[in-house]
Order: structure tokens, then C-alpha cells, then sequence
């Protein structure tokens, strides 16, 4: 893919290219190109073809920079950081710091994706994944202790995420228990936590997160209403510079909840639940239940009212919808 990955970086600018510059740009045939051009378009990146102009995006693209990423980071982010990985290409950015977290140690490590062929959501959902328009960022963090220390990490991984999209002008973004940021009821990021390791003893966790920051024709089979960063501030926002900024935070917030898990993150996220006092449905595996939401404990469990009774229950396999009409 490395023809492919410098063709791409040439075509960002949103200008025609003829084939023959292309050849002469990166030492390779017209027909190399061609096929180049054709293994791109096979993975739905929209590039026109014109005879006698060439080849060109639908649109400018920003491609991640990793030196521009790392020069966005704060002194905090960089001393935690041990490695930036961005990729062309990956199965996911979550599976790739997974495979690093069995191998090993390792803690800090990030990684960017322009694509991703096998993007995963919650509860084994496909996160679709197109290229260049959208964030796909995993972090991997070993921690000292098992599961029980990270209960409730998704939520602080959720006020970071929000933290970041306040930094570029976007004020108006909830939370939905247990791990999306939403507008108006319509999806703009959604948060996957992965373990690897023993329950009881010291693991790996990969916090993943998917942002949307323009969509395009191939988000049309997402099965839930979504919007994305461009359509809500009514402008682009640099995807290194978000990225940058979503790292500051996330490290920040990993580095707190550590220490001192859930309790500093709680005020902030409670101001954001867009659920808190509403009608909700639970989807639990095989059954619904229906109650009001009165928020999250100190371990980030759902409270759930039903019947004069308060009960609890830990994210996992269950989802959480409004109840209208």
C-alpha cells in the first residue's frame, strides 16, 4: 500500500493530478498508477477520474502528520507517551494496541488510522470507518490492578473526549451511558474499552474512540441517527490539532483515574448525562427493562428507578435507549 498511502498524500490538496505527473512524482508506470488508483477507489475513497486532467479527491483531505500530532502535545502527554503509531491502513487501531498488550508490558502507546477495514463498536457492532474524514484513536494503559479498578473508566475516557471537543468550539455535546457523545440524540462519538490480561490481576486496557468529523456517503448505513464535528460548528476542524488535543486529555484523564478513579470525573459527566430523570429503556442480554435513569454511582454503574426501587447495573453487554412517544 506504500504507492497507494504517497498518492493519496499528493491528491489531499483536492487538485487534479495527471497520471504522468503522478509517474514521474513517485517513479512509477501510468499502468502502476492506474492500478493504484483502482485498489483506492475499491475501498470506497471517492477519487475522480478525468481524461486529460487526471485524477483528484472530492474534496481536500487533511491527512494525519505524526510530527504534527506530537507537536501539538502538552508536557504532560508527552511524558506519558512511549509510542505513536499512524497508519495508512489497519484492521482497527483497537486490535492493533491489543496484540501489542499481549505481548507485553507496554503502557502509553497510541494509535491513528486513516481507514480501518474491520472498525469495531460495542456489543460487536461494526464502527464504519471512512477514510480521512473521521478520528479512529486507540490508547493503550496497563494498569496495576484487575477489572475492579476500572470500573467506570469508559465515563472519564467520555469527559476527556468532551473536554477536547470544547477546546475546538463545541459546547453543546452530552453523554449517553455508558460511553457515547451525542447531540440532539444523534451520535457523534462512541467509546470502546478492551481488556487483555487476568480479571484479577494486573491488565492492559485499550481505551478506543471514534469521532466523526465530516461524513459522506458510506456513513448512510450507520443504523442510528448521527451528525458529525463540521455539521455542528458549521466549519472543519484540523484533525492533527483534535487529535493532539483529544491525546492531552485522554493521558490526563488515565493518569487522575489511576490515582484516584471515577470521583473527579463524576460532577463534570453528570452535568452532561443526557438520560439523568428521563424514561429509558435498558437492553439487557435477552430482556428489556423499563425505569427512570437517575444517573451513575461512584463505580459509574446506571441507577435505574423502577417500581419505588433503585437498582444498579454495570455497563457490559447492555445498551441504553429513551423512551418517546
Amino acid at each position: 500500500m506504500k504507492l497507494a498511502s504517497t498518492l493519496l498524500t499528493i491528491l489531499a490538496d483536492g487538485h487534479f493530478h495527471s497520471g504522468t505527473e503522478l509517474g514521474q512524482v513517485t517513479g512509477r508506470t501510468r499502468s502502476a498508477i492506474w492500478k493504484a488508483i483502482h485498489s483506492l477507489q475499491a475501498m470506497n475513497i471517492d477519487i475522480y477520474s478525468v481524461r486529460g486532467k487526471g485524477y483528484r479527491l472530492t474534496e481536500p483531505v487533511e491527512l494525519l502528520d505524526q510530527d504534527r500530532i506530537l507537536f501539538g502535545l502538552d508536557e504532560h502527554a508527552r511524558s506519558n507517551l512511549t509510542q505513536l503509531d499512524v497508519f495508512f491502513e489497519v484492521d482497527s487501531t483497537n486490535a492493533h494496541l491489543l496484540e501489542i498488550a499481549r505481548q507485553g508490558n507496554a503502557s502509553g502507546i497510541v494509535c491513528l488510522a486513516e481507514l480501518q477495514n474491520s472498525g469495531r463498536g460495542r456489543r460487536g457492532r461494526t464502527w464504519v470507518s471512512p477514510f480521512g474524514g473521521n478520528l479512529y484513536l486507540s490508547l493503550l494503559w496497563r494498569f496495576s490492578s484487575g477489572a475492579a479498578q476500572i470500573a467506570g473508566l469508559s465515563l472519564a475516557v467520555a469527559v476527556a473526549v468532551s473536554r477536547a471537543l470544547r477546546e475546538v468550539g463545541l459546547g453543546a455535546a452530552g453523554v449517553k451511558w455508558p460511553n457515547d457523545i451525542v447531540i440532539s440524540g444523534r451520535k457523534l462519538a462512541g467509546i470502546l474499552l478492551e481488556m487483555a490480561g487476568e480479571a484479577s490481576g494486573p491488565c492492559s486496557v485499550v481505551m478506543g474512540v471514534g469521532l466523526n468529523m465530516r461524513g459522506d456517503s458510506t456513513m448512510a448505513s450507520i443504523d442510528q441517527p448521527w451528525t458529525d464535528l463540521g455539521t455542528e460548528l458549521g466549519k472543519s476542524v484540523g484533525r492533527n490539532d483534535l487529535a493532539s488535543r483529544l491525546i492531552n486529555y485522554m493521558m490526563d484523564a488515565v493518569v487522575k483515574f489511576e490515582r484516584d478513579g471515577l470521583p473527579p470525573f463524576l460532577d463534570e459527566w453528570r452535568e452532561m448525562d443526557v438520560f439523568d430523570g428521563k424514561d429509558v429503556e435498558l437492553h439487557l442480554p435477552g430482556k428489556q427493562i423499563r425505569g427512570i435513569a437517575r444517573g451513575v454511582d461512584e463505580t459509574g454503574a446506571l441507577l435505574l428507578a423502577q417500581a419505588g426501587e433503585v437498582r444498579r447495573y454495570q455497563s457490559g453487554e447492555v445498551s441504553l435507549r429513551a423512551i418517546t412517544g
